[in-house]
């Protein structure tokens, strides 16, 4: 199992498949690299994508000790260049979408096109998801919250067909206290001043549908980050890019090969 080690030793495990130009892909809060299982051959195709786990997830280090998106960011990088990878792609989708947001705005140098998908600015200019929202999430029967949660990313219909596994439902493996830290880490994100700043050619995609992380927020990023496209699919919850594939897929695909 090959491994990045941080400046202040954290040791971080990476992943890296297909061949071609380079593309990094950013899963959401609290998951590992098993995130992008389901969809990762479509790119792989046309890419050679690195992914890593997380601190607190998978295979890597989980010190118990304050996580930011920020420093999320800089973690990259250790992958990056422990890589020799000068300048690659990325696409993050929920909370990787808001490392995503930092390695542009913080190393433009890295960044050659940026895919943003389910995201937010976050901090007050950002929306936050509702309280009945929360109270699903939060609700003392587990076995319920759950499947709000999956409510949440996915369609009635899908999950009928769909028995799973699920990967985009958290790291099985996580401690408590990381998954305590991964939540602060996304509440605390607030990018706002930084996005004018981002100059990657960057896609703004949202699920039309998902209140998980509200849909309202793909037109706030693709407004404040200069030049950016936006898509939304019709339809999608939060894992718009897993149950919507066959959509999602080639519009990343078609705007990472414009910008290569």
């Amino acid at each position: 199992m090959p491994y990045a080690t941080t400046s202040s030793g954290v040791k971080l495990s990476y992943q890296v498949r297909g061949s071609g130009p380079l593309l990094v892909l950013l899963q959401g809060q609290a998951n590992d690299h098993h995130w992008w299982d389901p969809v990762r051959a479509d790119f792989d195709a046309a890419f050679r994508t690195i992914t890593f786990d997380y601190r607190g997830t998978g295979d890597s280090d989980k010190p118990d000790e304050p996580y930011t998106t920020r420093g999320f960011a800089t973690d990259v990088l250790a992958v990056l260049d422990e890589l020799g990878v000068r300048r690659a792609h990325v696409y993050g989708t929920s909370m990787g979408g808001r490392v995503a947001q930092w390695l542009a705005a913080d190393y433009p140098e890295r960044v050659a096109a940026l895919v943003l998908g389910c995201s937010s600015p976050g901090g007050a200019h950002g929306v936050e998801r509702g309280n009945d929202v929360r109270r699903s999430l939060a609700q003392p029967d587990r076995a319920a919250a759950e499947r709000a949660l999956l409510e949440l990313m996915y369609t009635p219909a899908w999950l009928a067909t769909h028995p799973g596994p699920y990967h985009t439902v958290g790291d099985p493996g996580m401690p408590a206290y990381a998954r305590r830290r991964h939540l602060a880490a996304s509440a605390g994100h607030d990018s706002w001043d930084a996005l004018p700043s981002i100059t990657a050619p960057t896609l703004v995609v949202h699920g039309t549908d998902d209140v998980f992380n509200p849909a309202a927020n793909a037109p706030l990023l693709a407004g404040r980050i200069p030049g950016a496209e936006l898509r939304m699919v019709e339809g999608a919850r939060h894992a718009y890019f897993e149950e919507f594939r066959q959509i999602a897929g080639p519009l990343a695909l078609d705007f990472l090969q414009r910008h290569g």
